[in-house]
């Protein structure tokens, strides 16, 4: 695809989000699928908790997700050719399984300043309301960041670190995201969105990238490692990071684990208690 079209570009400034964006073919979303399940069955456990977290530095197959020309073109419209991916995220909602994402914003815990961010939420498998797409309040990118409730309530499904919540949300108000397998939809770091629980029979999945960031923006709250996904960096906030050549190589899980550790920090800080994620 293209950069970003005028339409699109007043669709995200009105509403502080854009969808649907054609990212990867059938074909491409399903091998991500299989890389999943693949590394699930191999190597159980490490997609689990915190381990959803910077999945593209142990899987070339997630890398070149991070790396699609397409998604980049359309990420390059919103925060300018220097561009640096500083996270990816699985979102998985199995069947029969209470998982969903309360309102939140972005922005609130993440400690990425300035706002010149984007966050990437491809579809692996198709979305929608029934199992549990996400759901945009349109418009809420404009205003500043809004009082969260911590809930910590892991235990009843919220696949969000603290259970961080926006309470008293107007669903009227807000827009479902529905995706088929391979588009996108590329939304701002304030506007508040959540999603709810899987209520068909097959496994939804998100991948993530959380988030592409511009060049300039640094971490105020603690360490992140980035690639160079498009342009330079003459800032040099962040710790750069190789692409991986095969599937869980160890240096690679090393470095993967060494990251989640410091994101763990950045999204616990100042806190005692723990999520499940």
């Amino acid at each position: 695809m293209p950069k970003l079209t005028s339409q699109q570009h007043e669709q995200y400034q009105e509403k502080g989000f854009i969808a649907p964006i054609d990212a990867l073919t059938k074909t491409e979303a399903d091998e991500v699928k299989n890389e999943i399940e693949f590394i699930e069955k191999k190597w159980p456990n490490e997609l689990n908790g915190l381990g959803r977290n910077y999945v593209h530095l142990i899987s070339p197959i997630f890398d070149k997700v991070v790396h699609n020309s397409k998604i980049l073109d359309a990420v390059e419209s919103i925060i300018g050719k220097n561009i640096l991916a500083c996270g990816t995220t699985l979102f998985i909602k199995n069947p029969d399984e209470k998982g969903f994402v309360s309102f939140h914003q972005d922005a609130k815990y993440i400690g990425l300043e300035p706002h010149n961010w984007v966050t990437a939420w491809i579809a692996i498998t198709d979305t929608n309301e029934k199992n549990g797409c996400m759901r945009m309040w349109t418009g809420t990118h404009k205003n500043d960041l809004k009082n969260h409730i911590e809930k910590f309530d892991n235990n009843e499904g919220n696949l969000l670190t603290r259970g961080q919540t926006v309470e008293n949300v107007p669903l009227e108000e807000t827009e479902p995201v529905i995706l088929n397998a391979g588009q996108m939809s590329l939304h701002h770091p304030r506007i508040v969105h959540g999603s709810g629980v899987n209520l068909s029979k097959e496994r939804r999945i998100g991948f993530v990238i959380q988030s592409y960031i511009g060049s300039n923006v640094t971490q105020v709250l603690g360490k992140m490692y980035v690639q160079q996904a498009r342009g330079e960096d003459s800032f040099n906030y962040h710790e750069h990071v190789a692409r991986p050549k095969v599937t869980m190589g160890q240096n690679d899980n090393n470095v993967r684990k060494i990251a989640n550790e410091e994101l763990s920090k950045i999204f616990y800080k100042d806190l005692n208690k723990k999520g499940k994620y």
